[in-house]
């Protein structure tokens, strides 16, 4: 789980919301997002990182760019980088 201070407080679900939590994503988070858009790509990503952040997608769109870009660096933080790859010898 990762902790996601908000540098602009949101007013959503009736209370101020200054920090987010969000948890690991599984694959049918991703899925069911996708499926839910119907074929668009941003607004799959808003509810997924929504859903993660277990808030209602109307409370992320209320949210300042600079802190959806936050939520969407914490979301890449779960994924190690990819390993480097090797030349073969000879």
């Amino acid at each position: 789980m990762k902790k996601i201070e908000l540098s602009h407080p949101v007013e959503a679900e009736g209370r101020t919301i200054s920090e987010l939590t969000m948890r690991r994503p599984k694959v049918r988070d991703e899925r069911d997002a996708r499926r839910a858009a119907a074929g668009d790509d941003a607004e799959a990503e808003l509810m997924l990182l929504a859903n993660l952040c277990e808030v209602a997608p109307e409370t992320i769109h209320e949210m300042d760019l600079a802190d959806y870009r936050s939520l969407q660096t914490a979301f890449l933080g779960f994924f190690p980088p990819a390993a480097p790859t090797r030349k073969p010898s000879g």
